[in-house]
């Protein structure tokens, strides 16, 4: 994977955490890329799939980093989740 470098402009003291020397974890660089890129995924403005070929790893395995940090895949609460079900045996019954 080709890497290009960028310049951003954050509050100074968050520099410490933007310097090549810090990472809390092995995959701290995987992390701080897919967050920059999450607002996009939100938007989407690309898709978890592009999120995760430009970072080089899995569709999945970027959904698992997301859920990981707290960005669920799915975002529906059980209430949509039994709404949609009862849709689905209403449209069944009509069918059938």
């Amino acid at each position: 994977m080709e890497y290009a470098t960028i310049q951003i402009t954050v509050p100074k003291d968050m520099k410490t955490y933007f310097t090549d020397n810090y990472s809390c974890e092995s995959n701290g660089d995987l992390e701080r890329n897919a967050l920059l890129l999450y607002p996009y995924v939100y938007k989407n403005i690309i898709s978890h799939g592009r999120a995760a070929e430009i970072l080089g790893i899995k569709k999945l395995d970027l959904i698992d980093l997301y859920d990981g940090m707290g960005f669920p895949y799915f975002d529906m609460d059980i209430t949509d989740i039994m709404q949609d079900i009862q849709t689905f045996r209403s449209l069944k019954k009509v069918k059938t």
